[in-house]
């Protein structure tokens, strides 16, 4: 069965104080050295179980910031992941890029190495809150990326936006709407800002030098979002992401759908079923070491779990309830051999009473009030 690859590239020039991905700030990086252990790391993987044979569906570069490589490091990972494994003829391939990080000159080169889908992580239009979120970008940037990248042929463009952020107004989040949509991407990406433990926002919280915008101004700011986007062309295919018809991100739902995926590069994470459990396993963070260990041993795995039956039926429905659709109850008891009621049934009853959940035509899925209780609903299945 075809599997996804995600390519962690943990490099950035400057580490936003929200982000909590294993990400490193730096003047200067080891291009080549971190790319070709990845293209060991690559050969490794290649030649074992439970990925040996099987063929590439989606390929997704994440970070840090992908796009400070060259496009000819880019091309050489792609074209190991090909020897590796093969890549279907139709595969998605996404890398993020940060706008400020990016010319026409280097969208062309992605694009020729065969690069597909750019990410571009805008954020915002208001240079305060850029300011405020520690963007080495401004608006100006943004637009002309996305006017580089449709040049440059692709026809795959997500803009990553962020609402709820201190300070910020329901008409600043109308105005991010508006201006991403006015670019053409297919696909926008809308996430509320959250405090994640270990990033410098989460320090100034608890030390009160920021505070976060009430609750009900955070919940106006997403019902606008479910409400200005789908009015726009964007449908709402799952809690943070919105899509042209047929242009949902193939990648993020190999993730939502618990489908196998493996991960190479610093920090990474994997997932597979194997016999009859599934496992998750992740590599060494820090760059330098993981750099070290793969060009010593072709892997550098410093971590893995076996997942049990409960806590994977656990997964696979708070996974997939993030999307819109939700699943169905009958590829849950196909997976599973058990029922949907049978693993969770007081847990299903109270939360379908409630109005947060929804069982309908064998599917089941949040209410529009459950979207807005997300994380509520998702721990009862925990």
């Amino acid at each position: 069965m075809a599997f996804s690859l995600y390519i962690h590239i943990p490099y950035c020039q400057a580490k936003c104080p929200y982000c909590d991905f294993n990400s490193y700030a730096a003047a200067f990086w080891p291009e080549a050295e971190y790319t070709r252990a990845l293209i060991r790391e690559l050969e490794c993987r290649g030649d074992a179980a439970p990925f040996r044979g099987e063929r590439l569906k989606t390929i997704f570069f994440g970070g840090g910031t992908p796009s400070l490589f060259a496009p000819e490091s880019i091309g050489a990972l792609l074209h190991a992941a090909e020897r590796a494994f093969g890549i279907e003829r139709e595969a998605e391939i996404t890398l993020e890029a940060n706008p400020g990080t990016v010319d026409r000159a280097k969208l062309g080169g992605f694009r020729a190495a065969g690069v597909n889908r750019i990410s571009f992580g805008a954020q915002s239009f208001n240079p305060a809150i850029l300011k405020f979120l520690g963007r080495i970008h401004d608006a100006r940037q943004t637009r002309a990326a996305a006017a580089m990248a449709h040049r440059a042929g692709f026809e795959r463009l997500n803009l990553d936006l962020i609402f709820a952020v201190p300070g910020q107004t329901l008409a600043d989040v109308m105005h991010d709407i508006e201006s991403a949509a006015a670019l053409e991407p297919d696909h926008i990406s809308s996430y509320n800002l959250t405090f994640e433990e270990g990033t410098a926002f989460f320090t100034d919280l608890k030390r009160g030098r920021i505070k976060p915008l009430a609750n009900d101004e955070q919940a106006a700011m997403y019902a606008a979002v479910r409400t200005e986007l789908p009015r726009r062309g964007y449908a709402m295919y799952e809690i943070s992401n919105y899509a042209r018809p047929g242009r949902e991100a193939r990648h993020n739902l190999t993730y939502w759908r618990h489908q196998a995926y493996l991960g190479i590069g610093a920090g990474a994470h994997s997932f597979a079923r194997i016999g009859a459990g599934n496992r998750r396993w992740w590599n060494e963070r820090i760059p330098a070491r993981y750099i070290a260990n793969v060009l010593e041993s072709g892997i550098a795995e410093s971590g893995a779990e076996e997942i049990d039956a409960h806590a994977s039926m656990s997964e696979f429905v708070f996974l997939n309830l993030r999307l819109r659709e939700g699943f169905a109850e009958a590829d849950f008891s196909g997976r599973f051999a058990a029922s949907f009621d049978e693993a969770f049934g007081d847990r299903v009853s109270r939360l379908v009473e409630s109005g947060l959940l929804i069982r309908e035509r064998g599917r089941v899925f949040l209410s529009e009030r459950g979207l807005e209780l997300a994380d509520s609903v998702f721990a009862q299945f925990v």
